[in-house]
């Protein structure tokens, strides 16, 4: 592995703990009508292995997510 994938996996993965320990405040910043609606006295779940399946199973080049995440709207319903 060049030094450049190592570098961009570490940032990668940095970028993904940061997100995961900050997750509702990045919802309310860059998603705040979905953040108002989430139930944040409920636990988030971070699905990342099944994000790993679906990805496997559906390989067709570029990827778009990195997190998988369900939560609990205040209406009861959740939502990935």
């Amino acid at each position: 592995m060049s030094h450049h994938k190592t570098a961009r996996s570490e940032q990668d993965e940095a970028w993904k703990t940061v997100l995961t320990s900050h997750f509702q405040h990045f919802m309310h910043l860059l998603f705040s009508s979905i953040a108002q609606r989430i139930d944040w006295a409920q636990p988030v779940e971070f699905l990342d292995k099944e994000l790993q399946k679906i990805q496997r199973r559906g390989r067709t080049g570029k990827r778009l997510a990195d997190k998988l995440v369900k939560v609990r709207f205040r209406d009861g319903r959740e939502r990935c």
